[in-house]
């Protein structure tokens, strides 16, 4: 599923963007209504998370526009909190309104149920990351392999989530770093050897078959190899 983010506050896009990969979305940004307008009309996307205070072009004309040729299931932020308001955006052709400052939690349930409702067949697929008899559930955040269950940390569920969406690729240590630790680590430290070898016991400690595999010199890969 493919997200369209318009926000002018950069910060909090970035923060829409990385937050909403995680949750296992492809996500697109405009900074302006004029370019969010063109990427709306012209892209496919599955959903538009649109402010209401756009430079160029604010978010209500945005919406108008939109609304005279697409469908898609728009998801309003702003700032104002006033009921009228709201009930001008939905008017507008807003599917739901969110209020800032919000919890991400409930900006991913919303995204949830409008997707499940305009996408009833294919949404909850965007939850489930499979590869062999391994499975990362990001929706109720469990993790299984064969059918058991993976008792993770946060930081191992996060680590797993992006190795299996990047599976079949080396991730060096600096990507990983950045990614699931948001930092970039001094070479000479070991956390990140340290967090793949306990997330190595756990995933492939019980199990005839290895998944996680170092590149020497290189970093760590997740796929399934010849026996």
């Amino acid at each position: 599923m493919k997200i369209l983010v318009i926000e002018d506050e950069i910060r909090l896009a970035a923060y829409l963007q990385k937050g909403l990969s995680e949750e296992g979305y492809v996500v697109e940004v405009a900074h302006n209504g004029v370019d969010g307008l063109h990427l709306a009309m012209e892209g496919q996307c599955d959903l538009v998370i649109l402010d209401g205070m756009l430079p160029a072009l604010d978010g209500l004309s945005l919406l108008t526009a939109l609304r005279h040729t697409k469908s898609i299931p728009v998801l309003m932020l702003t700032a104002r909190g006033r009921v009228e308001d709201r009930v001008q955006g939905l008017r507008a052709g807003a599917d739901d309104y969110l209020v800032k400052p919000f919890a991400f939690s409930e900006l991913v349930a919303r995204i949830e149920v409008l997707l499940r409702r305009h996408h009833p067949l294919s949404a909850p697929a965007v939850h489930l990351l499979v590869m062999g008899d391994l499975e990362l559930d990001l929706l109720r955040r469990k993790a299984s392999r064969g059918g058991q269950r993976l008792d993770l940390t946060a930081k191992e569920f996060k680590l797993l989530a992006l190795l299996l969406r990047r599976q079949g690729e080396v991730l060096s240590r600096t990507e990983i770093a950045e990614q699931v630790w948001d930092a970039n680590f001094d070479h000479g430290t070991n956390v990140i050897d340290v967090a793949i070898r306990r997330l190595r016991n756990k995933l492939d400690g019980p199990y005839p078959t290895q998944l996680l595999h170092t590149a020497r010199g290189v970093g760590y890969v997740l796929e399934e190899r010849a026996q």
